[in-house]
């Protein structure tokens, strides 16, 4: 089971809670039904007293639990602070600490836009990278000039604190935390259930205290980055094997062990992710899109993108173009 938390406040944005809230119970139940188990996420609501908690939208919160006495985490949320953030930094002065030893004890820790005041305020984010809402981006700096501000990325992660700049961006991490806990199948439903059009990857999207922090081989890094450079033409695992100097099965075995995935499968999602791209931002024909990925079979990439996001191509364009550009007159 895993337990999260989200902080209330009164200038707390509602969605900024809600939404996580229903991605991580959605991941849950699905997984649950896959397993025919209890449910896998409990997702609880903290406040410094465990009464009613009024946001400045009218919306009333009930909190499950007083911050003091929450249990071990494996995620903790900061929600998105409405308009100026001062004003809940000077009110959360008394439970700062607790996001220090909540850091301290690895439990991840997420804020969502002006929430990361709230980290940089209690010392978290010290020589941290991080990001904020980008209307907040000079104050903020200027507030906390130790903090390593990262203005072009929507999503910071250093260790086990992250930082996102909208509601949106929260949903992305969300994804990336399901795929974590459930796997990409779960992952991939959730992401086609919430928005797949708005989404984008978290490695996408995210700078990182470490060019990949999930491992650190440095022969499968190197091979991740000749199969980025290489995505357009028709590659083979012998050729992979080759340039990292290693055989074919020493490589797929150090490649899995370092990635969670075979070289293969790794090259497949490059393509995906590229592919997606060329969808939502190209009028390319499926053919074309292929084709520039390395693909010379239409019929084989329109099956393996339908096995990777449970839909065809051209249906993916259109529920991308549905929303990301206005109908013609």
């Amino acid at each position: 089971m895993h337990i999260a938390a989200a902080v209330l406040y009164p200038q707390a944005l509602a969605t900024s809670i809600t939404l996580p809230m229903e991605i991580l119970q959605a991941a849950s139940q699905m997984a649950r039904v896959q397993e025919r188990g209890v449910a896998r996420v409990r997702f609880l609501l903290a406040a410094p007293q465990c009464t009613d908690v009024v946001l400045g939208s009218g919306i009333v919160l009930k909190p499950d639990i007083a911050l003091a006495e929450l249990p071990p985490l494996d995620m903790l949320l900061l929600p998105a602070i409405w308009r100026n953030p001062l004003p809940a930094v000077a009110a959360a002065h008394d439970w700062l600490g607790l996001l220090r030893e909540q850091a301290d004890r690895g439990t991840r820790i997420c804020s969502v836009g002006t929430g990361s005041y709230l980290l940089a305020e209690a010392g978290v984010l010290q020589g941290k990278a991080a990001t904020t809402h980008w209307n907040y981006f000079e104050p903020f700096a200027k507030r906390y000039p130790a903090v390593d501000l990262k203005t072009r990325h929507l999503i910071t992660q250093s260790d086990n604190i992250y930082c996102v700049g909208s509601v949106n961006s929260i949903a992305d991490l969300m994804v990336h935390l399901v795929e974590e806990w459930f796997g990409s199948a779960i992952a991939k439903a959730i992401e086609n259930q919430f928005s797949p059009e708005i989404r984008r990857s978290f490695r996408a999207a995210a700078y990182q205290n470490e060019a990949d922090s999930s491992h650190h081989d440095e022969v499968v890094a190197q091979a991740q980055q000749w199969l980025q450079m290489h995505l357009s033409s028709p590659v083979s695992m012998a050729q992979l094997a080759e340039q990292s100097g290693l055989s074919a099965r020493t490589l797929n075995r150090r490649f899995k062990r370092a990635t969670g995935m075979a070289p293969q499968n790794y090259l497949q999602s490059l393509r995906i992710a590229g592919a997606k791209d060329l969808l939502r931002h190209s009028n390319l024909t499926v053919g074309d899109i292929a084709w520039q990925l390395g693909i010379g079979d239409v019929s084989y990439f329109s099956q393996l993108f339908r096995r990777h996001c449970g839909m065809s191509p051209l249906q993916y364009r259109n529920a991308v173009r549905g929303k990301l550009f206005a109908p013609e007159v």
